[in-house]
């Protein structure tokens, strides 16, 4: 099985804020392939089922929104693991979470790394005991001078981003189901780049542990 892991916070007053994207990837991807994600588990919401590309055989997945609150999302991570036919976090399990070090729209996957300030992530590395997953960073932005950014991440997007945020959200689930399906490494090479470059962006095609 693979467990794709969508970071953000609950409740209204997060709905629609940078900091819960990591939601939304993973419940567009979840709509996608037809996943429920309405299961009270791993003190989250939880879904699984099937995707497919092409001919190739089916891949069994879940789907898990820690509800947590960002800061625990490795108590919900953990306990999905324990439970679920799981057996290599370093290729099985996919965490998907805003990055305010990418532009926004920007998607960066990757194989493993540190936490980048992200306290989800932080988290997660801390419970599982290492850093080796795979993870979707999607990019929101750095915010303006003189704006902190923890209240950054915890506001809306503006406008201009809400236009277009449906789209990047769909790539971002569309990467999702190409990692899943044809590994990581497929997805990088595929994703790692900026949609409005004419040219190949070289960091989506440097091999595995350069980055």
């Amino acid at each position: 099985m693979k467990l794709l892991v969508g970071l953000g916070n609950p409740g209204r007053r997060y709905l629609r804020t940078r900091h819960n994207v990591g939601f939304q990837v993973a419940l567009r991807f979840a709509a996608d392939h037809g996943i429920a994600v309405g299961e009270e588990a791993y003190e989250g919401l939880f879904g699984r089922g099937e995707i497919r590309r092409g001919d190739a055989p089916p891949v069994e997945v879940g789907v898990l929104q820690p509800l947590t609150f960002m800061n625990l999302s490795g108590d919900a991570v953990a306990a999905a693991l324990a439970d679920l036919a799981i057996q290599d976090p370093s290729s099985d399990l996919l965490v998907a979470y805003d990055d305010v070090d990418l532009p926004f729209g920007r998607l960066r996957i990757r194989h493993a790394g540190g936490p980048g300030g992200h306290n989800g992530l932080l988290h997660i590395i801390e419970r599982l005991g290492h850093p080796r997953f795979p993870r979707l960073r999607f990019g929101v932005g750095r915010p303006p001078p003189g704006f902190d950014t923890r209240d950054y991440v915890l506001e809306g997007f503006s406008a201009e981003e809400r236009a277009v945020l449906p789209e990047r959200i769909g790539e971002s689930a569309d990467a999702v189901t190409v990692a899943f399906c044809d590994g990581v490494e497929a997805a990088m090479n595929r994703y790692n780049r900026d949609p409005t470059a004419t040219e190949p962006d070289p960091d989506a095609e440097a091999p595995r542990g350069t980055r």
